[in-house]
């Protein structure tokens, strides 16, 4: 069970597993300290971009979050301020805490971290990396998704959406697969939801982003295989 602890210094305040760290160290977010250490893995560029870290025995993945869309071009990195029980990062923080505790296949949130300067704030997140994964749209890339993977990822979306949890960002880059089993990554901005109309929203994104990798990469959308993600999807 994740157990949440939070401690603030100054005009930074940040998130924690308490039930799987003893205290709370500024440099899990340091990019610098981690390279000057050797210990980047892999990074990412774009969007969202990410380090994949090695931490001791486990290894990590750092977020730093940045504005999409047309926003971006005026404001990279930063949130308005409107306290911190609604900053970006700890709120999917604590999401992942309860997905976790659901036993659903994503990330365990390891800490979240703001900076605030006034009116506005700066955030990053730490979580698990899932390991002996690939995105779904590397697999599609690739042209290799086979059926049971397809209801593999139809099982787990009707698995979350069960819980209401709505992912606002359904697309094959944020499914990973490993076998048949599937996950689901990059929470921000989700939420829990009573049932309604966001489920079947959720499965029309995902269903664009198919259709928009195919585009890119020059193959074809599978009419047949989005029907065994329906099948699944609906339990049968």
């Amino acid at each position: 069970m994740v157990i949440e602890t939070i401690c603030t210094s100054g005009n930074r305040a940040a998130i924690y597993d308490a039930s799987r760290y003893a205290a709370f160290d500024p440099r899990w977010f340091e990019r610098s300290y981690y390279r000057e250490h050797g210990a980047v893995l892999h990074s990412t560029t774009g969007r969202g971009g990410v380090l994949i870290l090695e931490r001791g025995s486990e290894t990590w993945v750092l977020r730093h979050y940045h504005r999409g869309g047309v926003v971006a071009r005026f404001i990279y990195d930063h949130y308005l301020w409107t306290g911190l029980e609604r900053c970006r990062a700890f709120r999917e923080w604590r999401l992942l805490a309860r997905l976790h505790d659901l036993e659903l296949p994503a990330p365990r949130p390891i800490a979240a971290r703001i900076a605030r300067q006034g009116p506005i704030y700066q955030a990053d997140i730490v979580t698990s990396f899932i390991s002996g994964t690939r995105p779904l749209s590397m697999f599609l890339r690739d042209g290799d998704v086979a059926d049971e993977q397809w209801i593999g990822i139809g099982a787990m979306l009707r698995d979350f959406h069960r819980y209401g949890v709505d992912h606002p960002d359904l697309t094959a880059h944020n499914i990973l697969l490993a076998g048949q089993k599937a996950f689901l990554v990059d929470f921000d901005n989700a939420k829990l939801r009573p049932s309604g109309r966001w489920q079947q929203s959720g499965l029309g994104r995902l269903e664009r982003s198919l259709r928009k990798v195919a585009l890119e990469t020059g193959t074809e959308f599978d009419g047949r295989a989005w029907q065994l993600v329906r099948g699944a999807y609906a339990g049968g």
